[in-house]
């Protein structure tokens, strides 16, 4: 029999402002949560993940490393956020010079269940529930689908 590796799920050297909430079981680790963020239950964010005052993450929702998110976002339940694009073909199997970086502006609200590939969004987006992002968003407004597009401009 092999030597099993066990990694308790749980809250493990994250740098936090005032009053953040954190529901668990969640398993945060080497992650920056500035003041007022709110991490729901079965979260995962991890190392090197910064996220901005007063955003709100919900649960069931998967932050990797390298995602950054701005002040008063909204992520809601089950986002799933992506570092690996597959750019060769397959998973980069632990090669981290592969996987790429999320950039989310402020005041940007993601519905449940969308799928984040490493892009920049800039501020005030609305991201529609069940949509993939899979190019930069420059422009504020309303996108939704797979892959998202431009729904609504914001006046």
């Amino acid at each position: 029999m092999g030597e099993i590796k066990r990694h308790l799920a749980g809250v493990r050297d994250v740098t936090a402002g005032h009053g953040v909430t954190i529901v668990e079981p969640t398993n945060l680790y080497e992650c920056t949560l500035d003041d007022d963020v709110f991490v729901g239950p079965f979260c995962e964010v991890q190392k090197g993940v910064v996220i901005g005052a007063r955003t709100r993450v919900q649960s069931h929702s998967f932050v990797c490393e390298l995602v950054a998110i701005g002040r008063d976002c909204f992520v809601g339940h089950g986002v799933m956020f992506v570092n690996d694009r597959f750019a060769d073909g397959g998973p980069a199997r632990g090669d981290t010079t592969k996987w790429e970086a999320t950039r989310i502006g402020d005041r940007v609200s993601i519905g449940s269940n969308a799928t984040i590939m490493p892009v920049t969004i800039c501020d005030d987006v609305v991201i529609g529930a069940g949509s993939v992002v899979t190019k930069p968003i420059a422009e504020p407004g309303i996108y939704a689908g797979n892959p998202a597009r431009l729904l609504r401009r914001f006046s």
